[in-house]
C-alpha cells in the first residue's frame, strides 16, 4: 500500500434507517472511514453492529423500503454514490466495486449455469462478445483454483462443492477488475480447511490484482492473518480503529477488549470456560444520545449514560470511541485526549 495514497473510498457521516411495523431501527449511525488503494480493510463486530449494512448501504444494495439511507457521503472516482443514478450505480457495482456474499447458493442463480453468470457481467460492462467473454470466464476460474474451468463453465451451481461455489463469487466478483472488493464473511459458512484455501487464495489475488479488499467478519482469528487495518463495528457506530498489529497489542475500547478475551486460546492446559459478552446488543429506536455499549461495559460511568462518545485519536492511527483513559485508569469528564 503505497504510503500518502489518496484513498480510492471514502465515507463521511453515513446514516442508514430501517422502517418497520415497530418503529424506525436506526442501524447505521455516522460512520466515516476511507480505504487506500491496495489495503486490506478488517470489519468486525457481533451479529446486528452494522457490517453489512454499512457496506451495502454504500453501494445501493439495500431495499427501500424499509431501507433509508438518511445522509452522508460515499465519494468513489470523484462521485458521490449516494447522490448516484440507478444506472451508475450498477456501472459502478459491476465495473467498480465487488461484492462476495456470505452464502453462495443463495447467491448464485441456481437456474444458469456458472458460465452464462461469469459471461454476464463481462458482456454488460466491458462489452465483449459471446467468445470472448466465455474465454475470459474459462481464464478467472483458472484465478481462483477451478481444475477443468473450460468444462465446468457449463455446470449448474449444484455441481459444485461449497468451497468450489465460493471462489465462482470469488471469480464473479473480479470479472471486471474492480478496484474495490467487498467481501461479507465469505468463509463462514465452509468448513475450516476450505476457509484456510479461501483465505490463501485472496492473499494471492490481492497481492497479484493490488485491489482495496474490505474484509467484513467475526472472526478475529481471520483478521489478524490478512488485514492490514481493522475497523471494529458495536450499535452502528466505529468504536475503533487501528493497524492490525495495533489493535491485538493495545486494545483502547472495552468492546474490542470483549471481544479479544471471547477468542479461544490453545496455549492452556485445560479446557478453561470460554469467554462471553454479557447482554445483548442494542436495538437502536433512534441514533445513540449515550455509548451504545454502556450497558454491558465494566468501565462504564456517569459521562457515558449522558453523551455518545466520538472517536478520540489515542494513537498514530489509532482512535477509539470511549470516555474511559486506560492510561490513567480513569474515566474523562470533557475534551480530548491526546494522541
Amino acid at each position: 500500500m503505497p504510503d500518502g495514497a489518496l484513498p480510492v473510498l471514502e465515507v463521511e457521516g453515513l446514516k442508514t434507517v430501517f422502517r418497520t411495523r415497530g418503529g424506525e431501527v436506526h442501524a447505521v449511525n455516522s460512520v466515516t472511514f476511507d480505504l487506500k488503494p491496495g489495503e486490506l480493510l478488517g470489519v468486525v463486530g457481533e451479529s446486528g453492529s452494522g457490517k453489512s449494512v454499512t457496506m451495502m448501504s454504500l453501494i445501493g444494495l439495500l431495499p427501500s423500503p424499509p431501507a433509508d439511507v438518511r445522509g452522508g457521503r460515499v465519494m468513489f472516482d470523484g462521485a458521490d454514490l449516494l447522490h448516484s443514478s440507478p444506472e451508475h450505480l450498477r456501472d459502478v457495482r459491476g465495473r467498480g466495486i465487488g461484492f462476495i456474499f456470505q452464502d453462495p447458493m443463495t447467491s448464485l442463480n441456481p437456474v444458469f449455469t456458472v458460465g452464462f453468470q461469469l459471461m454476464e457481467p463481462l458482456r454488460r460492462h466491458m462489452g465483449m462478445n459471446k467468445a470472448s467473454a466465455r474465454l475470459r470466464a474459462k481464464e478467472l476460474l483458472e484465478l481462483v483454483g477451478i481444475p477443468d474451468a473450460a468444462r465446468r463453465l457449463d455446470d449448474y451451481p449444484h455441481q459444485f462443492s461449497g468451497g468450489m461455489r465460493q471462489r465462482v463469487m470469488i471469480a464473479i466478483a473480479l470479472a471486471c477488475d474492480p478496484k474495490v472488493l467487498i467481501a461479507d464473511e465469505p468463509t463462514t459458512a465452509l468448513d475450516v480447511t476450505i476457509q484456510a484455501q479461501i483465505l490463501e487464495l485472496v492473499r494471492e489475488l490481492r497481492s497479484k490484482l493490488g485491489m482495496a479488499i474490505v474484509w467484513i467478519t467475526h472472526d478475529l482469528g481471520v483478521i489478524a492473518g490478512i488485514a492490514d487495518r481493522v475497523m471494529v463495528m458495536y450499535g452502528g457506530q466505529i468504536v475503533e480503529q487501528a493497524p492490525v498489529k495495533e489493535l491485538f497489542a493495545h486494545p483502547r475500547h472495552p468492546y474490542t477488549r470483549a471481544l479479544l478475551k471471547t477468542v479461544p486460546s490453545v496455549r492452556s492446559e485445560r479446557a478453561d470456560k470460554l469467554n462471553v459478552i454479557e447482554g445483548q446488543p442494542p436495538i437502536l429506536k433512534a441514533a445513540p444520545a449515550a455509548c451504545a455499549f454502556r450497558a454491558r461495559c465494566t468501565y462504564a460511568f456517569a459521562r457515558c449514560g449522558a453523551e455518545n462518545p466520538a472517536r478520540f485519536a489515542v494513537g498514530p492511527g489509532h482512535d477509539a470511541a470511549c470516555f474511559w483513559d486506560f492510561d490513567k485508569a480513569e474515566g474523562t469528564d470533557g475534551g480530548q485526549r491526546d494522541a
